[in-house]
């Protein structure tokens, strides 16, 4: 289950190989959309540079389609692009990262903050160990889906793993 899922938005799960975007959905949350469901920039833009289309629009609102949240199981690796410079300095990372996806259930994640109840738990754990909640992130940054095989495997038996 994931975070977006609790809040009622719908959803799917993740795909290898696809390209993910920090999402802003409905509800409020950031969360993970595919890129190809995401209304394509431009198009908008043309539009909102004309007065009276943008008076048009704000009295009446074009129908949105529902994006779809995707889910992602903890342990799957992933690539962040576009980390921004305050987690550059933050956390000593890199603009481009490989990621490991996970929940925080326990104290210690980057900011020193718990899971508490009701509160979101997806996050990203960086090489350096540090973690991130996806809410922490930047709506538009981008996510590669690079493997979701060894994602079930616990986190006791994946070290074990690594040592061999």
């Amino acid at each position: 289950m994931c975070d977006c899922s609790l809040l009622g938005v719908p959803n799917r799960m993740a795909v290898e190989g696809e390209q993910l975007v920090v999402h802003r959905f409905r509800a409020g949350s950031l969360g993970l959309a595919p890129l190809l469901e995401l209304e394509p920039p431009n198009s908008r833009t043309e539009q909102l540079n004309r007065f009276w289309t943008r008076l048009k629009l704000f009295f009446n609102p074009p129908e949105r389609h529902s994006v779809r949240a995707v889910c992602m199981p903890p342990g799957a690796h992933l690539v962040v692009e576009d980390i921004p410079a305050y987690l550059h300095r933050a956390i000593g990372v890199g603009a481009i990262e490989l990621v490991t996806f996970t929940r925080i259930t326990a104290p210690g994640n980057s900011f020193g903050r718990f899971a508490a109840a009701g509160s979101y738990r997806d996050a990203v754990r960086f090489k350096n160990g540090r973690e991130v909640r996806l809410q922490e992130l930047c709506e538009g940054q981008r996510m590669w889906v690079m493997d979701l095989s060894r994602a079930e495997a616990s986190e006791p038996v994946r070290e074990a793993i690594s040592r061999v």
